[in-house]
């Protein structure tokens, strides 16, 4: 399987998608749309990520409508979808629904709880990584999979292979330090209240690598 990476800041990069792509033995490729330009074919694609990043799929950069319409293309041919953060409105912009300020800026280590069962495997709560303050509309005809106490939607699945969530599963240890000292100046005003000395002291959980496992398998289940 080849999966393309969309990566849009140095320091949100694919983390444990890396892992989970070399232990399926797939290929990884890694596009800096932003940067450079360029992105992959849907002829190309097996499997798209789309990662974060500190801009708003309501901004007009041509990268980011370029972006959109091979997400179109990808919709129209049943190839799956991860969207994390940017990247999930991303998608959720082409399903035709709003992106906009989210009722609080959530940057830091928070809850969200399981709102579906229909990827098994998943437990009921998960302590994850925060980094936004925009959200997402839940698509017409997509679940809402996860939601906390500040931002109701924080995930959802589409027509079974295309995944979105508003917070990031992938990074790890080494990952959340590199957001934290090129971008902890984001950190300010936020509803968590954390300072980054307090996001960097937290381990990240086993649980959200296997989360995140889980939900790549599923969409790309045959």
């Amino acid at each position: 399987m080849r999966v393309n990476v969309l990566q849009h800041t140095p320091d949100e990069g694919p983390g444990a998608i890396r892992d989970w792509v070399h232990a399926k033995h797939h290929t990884m490729f890694v596009y800096h749309p932003a940067q450079f330009g360029k992105l992959p074919t849907a002829a190309e694609t097996d499997l798209l990520v789309i990662l974060g990043g500190p801009i708003s799929p309501n901004d007009d950069r041509p990268w980011i409508v370029a972006e959109r319409k091979l997400i179109q293309q990808l919709l129209a041919t049943h190839t799956p979808i991860f969207g994390a953060c940017f990247g999930a409105q991303q998608v959720a912009k082409q399903l035709g629904v709003a992106v906009r300020k989210a009722p609080a800026k959530e940057v830091g280590w928070a809850p969200v709880s399981r709102q579906s069962d229909v990827i098994p495997g998943l437990p009921d709560q998960l302590d994850v990584l925060h980094w936004h303050e925009d959200m997402f509309e839940i698509p017409i005809g997509a679940q809402l999979l996860f939601s906390n106490a500040h931002v109701r939607n924080q995930g959802y699945l589409y027509n079974g292979n295309v995944l979105g969530l508003q917070f990031h599963l992938e990074p790890l240890s080494d990952n959340v330090r590199e957001m934290v000292v090129n971008d902890g100046d984001y950190i300010a005003g936020s509803v968590l209240g954390q300072t980054a000395a307090e996001i960097l002291a937290k381990p990240v959980a086993t649980a959200n690598q296997l989360a995140l496992y889980q939900l790549l398998n599923f969409i790309t289940a045959d």
